[in-house]
């Protein structure tokens, strides 16, 4: 057991989902019997929807300091994230929509939920994200609402002046901070819940969503890559003038680091030493933009949104229609602006999507068990997106120094301190 408490959680996870695998073929219909211990964990996770959503977007919204001082750092950073995220979004739906994860999988259609689009009307779909009644919505787990009650919240304690509502912040920030310790928690006990819930899919649903799963994760990476090695090279030569090449010759400590490490947080310190080393942007901007960008910048986890949404939609057989698309593309900003920070943010925001585009839930433990696959290509874009955002604001504001950015050798330099 103590060896078994000395793994890291993805491979406890990893290591569940193979077991629970097996356990599926074996018992067949009689996984019924441990099928609770899923269902228990689903619910915890339900559990921690609304006051998670609320909080780290509220904390998200209010790390900007106050609107008047903003500035140029912060608000070209903001504009950036905001267009890169609906960029990252667009191409994971389209990548999805060529390869058609899930197509053709009839297994949840026939033992799920049914559930069927409704016709898209522009009047009613911007009226339903207007909350009425907000307290009907939180009872309801009406999302939509929910988020831009907040994000208006948020716009307004800032508008009001941090300084003037120093106690409300303290609270907000403390209230984010309870939230992601409990979903911590929670997620320790995903091992035992992801075994449970998928022995009860595969002996329900047999082996029909290997396939499935198998082209999702085809469809997440070709759409990282082409964020990766299209968007942001495009950003750089033709908004801040720079070599793609040599950019991505002098970030690459930070984009192995977050590779290997999976997690945005942990990059800071060496993305931060990269910059002023190797590209030549000092604190000024990278203190700001580097901490912020982990914080509220994932345009990783908007590309897999945007795959989600197509392949949940194909295995319920759901029609895809422009309605879907523009709550897929705002969810894609949205949450993935609030899930930074977030341990297990995967499983948990994917959790979000569904239940805020009206999906059964069946679909998560089988995202949470190949997440672990997934996530080192996330965190490796959420990275390279936040250094792509901070060389395009500190070359817009002067803060740049070119003979630093094409100084030979100086990343066996940085690596070498790193």
């Amino acid at each position: 057991m103590k060896m078994w408490f000395k793994l890291p959680l993805y491979t406890q996870i990893a290591i569940g989902a193979v077991i629970g695998v097996i356990v599926g073929f074996i018992l067949g219909e009689n996984v019924r019997f441990i099928a609770p211990i899923g269902d228990a964990f689903l619910q915890l996770l339900k559990m921690l929807i609304i006051p998670l959503v609320i909080t780290t977007i509220l904390s998200g919204i209010l790390k900007l300091n106050d609107i008047k001082s903003f500035g140029k750092v912060g608000g070209g950073f903001l504009f950036y994230l905001i267009i890169t995220s609906l960029i990252a979004t667009t191409i994971g739906f389209l990548v999805a929509m060529v390869i058609q994860p899930g197509k053709g999988n009839t297994s949840f259609l026939n033992h799920g939920e049914s559930v069927e689009a409704e016709e898209f009307s522009f009047s009613d779909h911007f009226l339903s994200m207007i909350p009425a009644n907000i307290f009907e919505s939180l009872a309801n787990m009406d999302m939509l609402p929910i988020i831009i009650f907040t994000i208006a919240i948020g716009l307004v304690i800032l508008s009001l002046g941090k300084e003037k509502n120093s106690t409300v912040v303290k609270f907000i920030d403390e209230a984010a901070n309870i939230m992601l310790r409990l979903t911590e928690f929670v997620i320790q006990l995903a091992p035992y819940g992801i075994f449970a819930l998928l022995a009860s899919l595969v002996g329900t649903f047999g082996s029909d969503m290997l396939s499935a799963v198998a082209s999702f994760i085809l469809a997440d990476y070709i759409a990282m890559a082409i964020v990766f090695l299209v968007v942001y090279p495009l950003i750089l030569k033709f908004i801040t003038k720079l070599s793609p090449f040599q950019f991505y010759k002098n970030v690459y400590p930070s984009i192995l680091f977050a590779f290997t490490t999976s997690t945005s947080s942990a990059t800071i310190p060496v993305s931060l030493r990269v910059m002023k080393k190797n590209v030549g942007i000092s604190e000024k901007t990278a203190g700001f933009t580097i901490p912020f960008g982990a914080t509220a910048n994932m345009d990783g986890m908007a590309v897999a949104l945007g795959v989600i949404s197509v392949f949940a939609t194909n295995l319920y057989g759901i029609e895809l229609t422009f309605g879907l698309f523009l709550q897929i593309v705002f969810l894609g900003l949205v949450l993935s602006i609030g899930a930074a920070g977030v341990r297990g943010a995967g499983i948990i925001f994917s959790m979000i999507l569904l239940e805020t585009l009206g999906m059964p839930l069946e679909l998560v433990p089988v995202l949470a068990a190949i997440w672990p696959i997934i996530d080192m290509g996330h965190t490796t874009v959420n990275v390279t997106s936040d250094l792509t955002g901070t060389t395009l604001v500190a070359r817009k504001t002067g803060d740049f120094d070119e003979e630093i950015f094409y100084q030979k050798n100086v990343n066996e330099n940085s690596n070498n301190k790193a």
